[in-house]
């Protein structure tokens, strides 16, 4: 039984608690106003609690960043640099701007040449960010059903300890993962979310995943 610390109070982290309670895990969601959970935290159970962004991230042993991309520096900073510390951080966000879509093409408020995650690594410098579940839908992220076709998960980040813990998280809700690398990768990576939101803006159609085919 681990000790989830999940950031964020949308689709995202609910969708993630859901999977980490089901299988046995504690979570706490964090959040800037605790009281908006508590209806989340009476259904959830005994294993579920809420707190603020610096309580769960203090409490947790692996930490899930599930916040709106603009939100996601101040959210590492509330947490505190040295509550994550040393801790597996999967980072689950997109640096997606606020303003519209052209064409079906999401805005990033990034450049080509750097990624959100490494902001919120030079924001945390001792933790272990793993970049994850930022290239699918909510909808997909656990035991993805494709007939038997098993989805592609790119992850990113510079602790081979911590990708390993993710891969085999992964590995148990059904994903494939293909490690991109360092940090760096975080930038090619990003931006897979543009690509797969193309579908929903322009059709309707959410229900996709990528797949990485090898010879």
């Amino acid at each position: 039984m681990t000790k989830v610390a999940i950031l964020g109070s949308g689709v995202v982290g609910d969708t993630l608690a859901k999977g980490f309670l089901a299988d046995g895990h504690q979570v706490m969601r964090g959040t800037r106003d605790p009281a908006k959970l508590a209806a989340w935290q009476q259904a959830a159970g005994d294993a579920a609690t809420v707190g603020t962004f610096e309580d769960a991230a203090r409490w947790g042993e692996l930490v899930v960043l599930a916040v709106k991309g603009t939100a996601a520096a101040e959210c590492v900073n509330l947490a505190g640099a040295t509550n994550l510390a040393g801790k597996t951080v999967i980072d689950a966000t997109n640096p997606i701007a606020d303003a519209a879509p052209t064409g079906g093409v999401l805005a990033f408020f990034t450049g080509p040449n750097e990624s959100l995650m490494e902001r919120l690594i030079a924001a945390a410098p001792d933790a272990n960010f793993v970049k994850a579940f930022s290239c699918v839908g909510s909808g997909n992220m656990i035991r993805p059903d494709f007939g038997g076709v098993r989805p592609t998960m790119f992850i990113a980040g510079a602790s081979d300890g911590a990708k390993a813990e993710v891969t085999a998280l992964l590995d148990t809700w059904g994903w494939d993962t293909a490690d991109m690398g360092g940090p760096a990768a975080a930038r090619a990576i990003e931006p897979l979310c543009m690509l797969w939101c193309i579908p929903g803006l322009q059709k309707g159609q959410w229900t996709h995943a990528f797949k990485l085919l090898t010879r």
